[in-house]
């Protein structure tokens, strides 16, 4: 399967109080653990998708002198993460390789995702339906996997909701994940969140 990854990370961060993806967690920027869960599974690259004018983030991927890093840079995204997720995934969709078969999305401040949740995925995927996401104690995760079937429907995204709409569309064609990681659930929206 060519299968590229998304990490989202062009928030402005406001319930955080700013600067959410370069903040300490375990030592590192949280920004650095979603890369590093991106780059386990087994994508031929990862586009980072980033605030325009983010040039500490921008630094940190770049660092890491990984050629399968893609920063790209989303205009529409200028609201900030909770305003702009939908159009951060679509800018990410619409500049994958032509010959992309699915899009794994990843988003920054999650932190604790499972490093081989990518390929459980990738196989329930290649069973058949159209979409693959990970449940912990009966609620669905991420990071969620998208058959390219679907691109056209993220490519047309907008606000604040993300892929929720494309997800609530697909019904049964999610193949659902199970996983006794809650790190497919933590996310950190607010500062007090690092120390959870």
């Amino acid at each position: 399967m060519r299968l590229e990854a998304i990490v989202l990370a062009a928030g402005a961060a406001s319930r955080f109080g700013g600067g959410k993806l370069l903040a300490d967690y375990r030592g590192r920027p949280l920004l650095d653990h979603a890369l590093d869960t991106a780059l386990a599974a087994p994508a031929r690259g990862v586009t980072v998708v980033l605030r325009p004018g983010d040039a500490a983030a921008l630094a940190l991927v770049e660092a890491r002198a990984e050629p399968r890093l893609r920063p790209l840079a989303a205009p529409d995204a200028a609201q900030g993460f909770d305003q702009g997720l939908g159009a951060s995934l679509r800018t990410a969709i619409l500049a994958l390789p032509g010959d992309a078969e699915a899009a794994l999305v990843l988003l920054g401040d999650m932190p604790r995702v499972p490093h081989d949740l990518a390929a459980d995925l990738v196989q329930a995927l290649s069973a058949g339906p159209g979409i693959a996401a990970p449940v912990h104690a009966g609620r669905r995760g991420h990071p969620v996997l998208f058959a390219r079937r679907w691109f056209a429907d993220l490519a047309a995204l907008a606000g604040d909701r993300g892929a929720q709409g494309v997800l609530t569309k697909a019904g049964d064609a999610i193949a659902l994940v199970e996983t006794d990681d809650p790190g497919v659930l933590f996310d950190v929206d607010r500062r007090e969140d690092l120390e959870r």
